[in-house]
């Protein structure tokens, strides 16, 4: 299956996107009101020096917009001596458009008074006529790479959470905002700049479907914010968020992603930017912008930052222009991208395929939108887990059909799947296929249990639960015992898995065989894992929700599905072209158009290790090209390698 790395095409020399956000130190979003030329320039140029070749930048709207039908045109000359600014450094910019929602605050130019931002037909038909404007004043300037409708439009439109719009409603105001762009002369690739906070990638409906729009955006830019209780987890969340943003099948930038140093110290704040830019790029992003180019010390009296503080320190840079970790990180991935080539390459295939249920993003009748956390973060465990086996997974939507040439499926605490897919599961094992099932009961007392027919066939099984009663794990930690040798698990291991959850879902699903046979008990002898030969291939059940579990436990990770899941590889001849025996160290690969293959190592681990790479041919150090053997690398530290 070929995993997704499209690659954002544009007629400019500053592509793939490396940048940052971009509002200057002398007066953030009311820079444009005092706009001093050698300051920006003096910022861009400590940019530029560390490899970065763009911005993110923004028309703050009460400003540039001050009257409904006048554009405030000595902003405009100074946003025009802005972009001079890039075009001598040889960088680009992407404008932003409708700014009204900026670093917890939201401003509205004077005249909008209480007009709805998305039905109210004169207030869209304001902002339709204002993108066109900026667009005929700045399209043609060669610093100009592309166009964002918004920034954040969920946070400012209407709260999502309170009285999220329709996605039909917010699909025709898209389709009106990317049409004054084009219509106005704009040819470089447009988006919404919404975060990607939509239902497909969160599973949260605020109007903004990122199938509904892909018809008039060039590509996708998560905004990836949320934290974690687990130090993996944390790190591949951009990751995760982007291979779920791959859903239409576009170029996925990470338009938003940072952290404030008032939270994290100088170091680990090079780590997550280390561990975000890799992880992302391995997880299919081909762009990068981080939030933001610097600190605000001397705009502490100003809004946002006289009450969100810790917003004056998301830069990259502090406020004397000095560089901080994070921009050093972003420098060292500037060299690897131009190393490697990086618009050249892409991900390689996989024989894996993470299965992402449809209810996730659809409201099907007498569905819960409250399951779908559960699916989230089961799919978000999964995939720390896949990577901790070293295993390539692509991304299956159950919502587009199971893909056919999979040789194995991954469902992580899977409680819900459709009838056609539970169908196709079974001929797919009948076919060669493995098909691997982690039973959850759900976190709701709701029907309890499978929401599909039939697991018994499935799995070669007899279920023996009562109705509506949820069976409970009473043990701390859960022991699975192998009863016979399973892929690389030996018999006689035994594997521990945190256990953790709610009283529904805190549950494990008592089993009689019926055809399978039990690979693994649990510490009371009960089936924990078992196999069914169907056809030419097989199914797998494990009677616990071990992904759901380590989802629900903090600092759980690596724990000890990565070794399942290696297994479950190794059983389906899944591909693994590059192990590392450790679950601290993920090995991933790329492949450049000339067949130049390329290893990622990264590492999870807080002390230095050395660890030798087990690969379909010889390791060679990306510079100077001397065979590799041994690695070390650093605490959280990443090495990259090219693959003869």
């Amino acid at each position: 299956m070929r995993r997704h790395s499209a690659q954002l095409t544009h007629d400019s020399a500053v592509l793939p996107w490396l940048g940052a956000n971009f509002w200057s130190r002398t007066g953030g979003p009311l820079m444009w009101r005092n706009y001093e030329p050698k300051t920006v320039r003096e910022e861009l140029g400590v940019l530029r020096e560390h490899g970065l070749n763009m911005t993110r930048s923004f028309f703050y709207w009460p400003d540039f917009h001050p009257e409904p039908g006048r554009v405030d045109e000595e902003l405009c000359d100074r946003f025009r001596d802005f972009l001079d600014a890039h075009h001598e450094l040889g960088m680009g910019t992407v404008p932003t458009f409708i700014v009204g929602h900026m670093s917890g605050e939201n401003w509205d130019p004077a005249w909008r008074g209480d007009r709805d931002l998305y039905e109210d037909v004169w207030l869209v038909g304001r902002q339709a006529w204002f993108v066109s404007q900026m667009t005929r004043r700045f399209k043609d300037h060669p610093a100009v790479t592309g166009w964002l409708i918004t920034n954040e439009m969920p946070g400012y439109g209407r709260i999502y959470q309170v009285d999220p719009p329709s996605s039909d409603v917010v699909t025709a105001w898209a389709q009106f905002m990317c049409d004054a762009v084009r219509a106005a002369g704009g040819t470089q690739p447009v988006s919404l700049g919404d975060g990607a906070w939509g239902i497909e990638v969160t599973g949260r409906d605020n109007g903004f479907s990122l199938r509904e729009t892909a018809e008039y955006v060039d590509f996708v830019g998560p905004h990836v914010y949320r934290s974690d209780t687990d130090r993996p987890r944390q790190h591949y969340r951009a990751a995760f968020e982007c291979e779920l943003a791959a859903v239409t099948g576009q170029p996925v930038v990470l338009e938003e992603f940072g952290l404030s140093t008032d939270v994290v110290s100088a170091a680990n704040a090079g780590i997550f930017y280390r561990q975000t830019l890799h992880n992302s790029l391995l997880g299919g992003a081909t762009g990068w912008m981080a939030w933001n180019n610097t600190d605000y010390d001397d705009l502490w009296e100003q809004s946002p930052y006289d009450h969100h503080p810790f917003e004056m320190h998301f830069g990259i840079t502090d406020s004397s222009g000095r560089p901080k970790e994070p921009l050093r990180e972003l420098a060292s991935f500037a060299k690897v991208l131009e190393r490697v080539e990086f618009p050249r390459c892409r991900r390689t295939d996989a024989d894996a395929a993470l299965v992402v249920p449809s209810f996730l993003e659809r409201g099907y009748p007498y569905s819960r939108p409250a399951d779908r956390p559960l699916i989230f973060t089961s799919l978000h465990q999964g995939y720390v887990a896949a990577r901790g086996a070293d295993l390539p997974v692509a991304f299956a939507r159950e919502a587009d059909g199971l893909p056919e040439d999979a040789s194995l499926y991954l469902l992580p605490s899977t409680r819900q799947l459709t009838t056609r897919t539970r169908r196709d599961l079974e001929r797919r094992a009948r076919e060669g296929a493995t098909v691997y099932l982690s039973f959850c009961s759900g976190e709701y007392p709701t029907t309890r249990g499978p929401w599909f027919h039939d697991l018994d066939g499935l799995f070669g099984v007899e279920l023996q639960l009562s109705y509506g009663v949820a069976e409970p794990i009473e043990d701390d930690v859960l022991e699975m015992t192998f009863a016979e040798d399973f892929g690389s698990i030996a018999a006689g291991e035994v594997l521990t898995f945190p256990v953790a959850g709610n009283e529904d879902s805190r549950a494990y699903l008592p089993v009689v065989p019926d055809g399978a046979r039990v690979v693994a008990t649990d510490a009371h002898g009960r089936p924990a894992l078992l196999r069914y030969e169907t056809g030419a291939g097989r199914t797998v059940l494990a009677t616990y929700p071990l992904e759901h579990m380590a989802a629900r436990t903090a600092r759980a990770n690596p724990e000890q599905t990565h070794r399942l899941y290696a297994a479950l590889a190794d059983l389906a001849g899944a591909a693994r072209p590059v192990t590392v025996d450790t679950p601290y160290v993920s090995a991933d690969t790329l492949v450049r158009e000339d067949g130049t293959r390329f290893v990622w190592l990264v590492s999870q681990s807080g002390e230095e290790l050395t660890v030798r790479p087990v690969a379909d041919g010889e390791l060679r150090e990306l510079t100077g090209g001397e065979p590799v053997g041994d690695v070390t690398l650093a605490p959280y530290g990443v090495h990259v390698l090219e693959l003869r």
